[in-house]
């Protein structure tokens, strides 16, 4: 128990440590105080993009070990990516189909259960945050300071992904039997939340 609450606090540094120079990319402007509060909520006040980093968190911990921060972290930091992408205008294409995808997908992964190598799981999360960081920058309201508001959405999906996490935990915590039972539970409800939120989508 105690290597995994490392593993936890590991996770979070990471994290926060990718929040802070991922946000350079954003371009100078004003309202620092509004951008970073726009930039956390945006995150959170998605359902889609609740579900996506929830769901993240879960299969990093379903994958266990290096995963804990490896496959978050890869999230966060291609969203960045993403958002920059956004930032400037240039277009990525089926942009919410792709974000209601990572519902549906993510969601499945966590109910199958799998134990894929951490490399194909980083590649997975990596390719559905493409979509969400787009979708943060491209959404960035013109009077919000960049940096601030790039800050803050990384951070609130950060905080997303540390839920995810503590969520696995925490049903690990019923015990060994019953644990994977509601996880796999969980992951199949967000994906077929994920069905819904496509079927708008499309």
């Amino acid at each position: 128990m105690t290597s995994r609450l490392r593993r936890v606090g590991a996770v979070g540094l990471a994290l926060a440590t990718l929040a802070a120079p991922s946000a350079a990319f954003a371009h100078t402007g004003v309202g620092d105080a509004s951008g970073f509060a726009h930039g956390l909520m945006h995150p959170i006040t998605g359902l889609d993009h609740i579900l996506a980093m929830v769901a993240v968190g879960i299969f990093a911990w379903q994958l266990g070990g290096r995963a804990l921060w490896l496959v978050p972290a890869t999230f966060v930091a291609v969203m960045a990516l993403g958002g920059a992408l956004g930032v400037a205008g240039i277009d990525v294409p089926a942009v919410e189909t792709g974000i209601a995808l990572s519902v549906v997908v993510l969601g499945a992964a966590v109910a199958a259960g799998y134990k894929v190598p951490v490399a194909a799981a980083m590649a997975l999360v990596g390719v559905f945050a493409v979509f969400h960081g787009h979708a943060h920058g491209a959404e960035m309201p013109e009077d919000a300071g960049g940096l601030a508001y790039g800050l803050g959405f990384m951070t609130g999906t950060a905080l997303l992904h540390l839920a995810g996490l503590a969520i696995g935990f925490g049903v690990g915590m019923v015990g060994s039997r019953l644990g994977p039972i509601v996880t796999r539970a969980a992951g199949g409800v967000i994906a077929l939340l994920g069905l819904g939120i496509l079927a708008g989508a499309v």
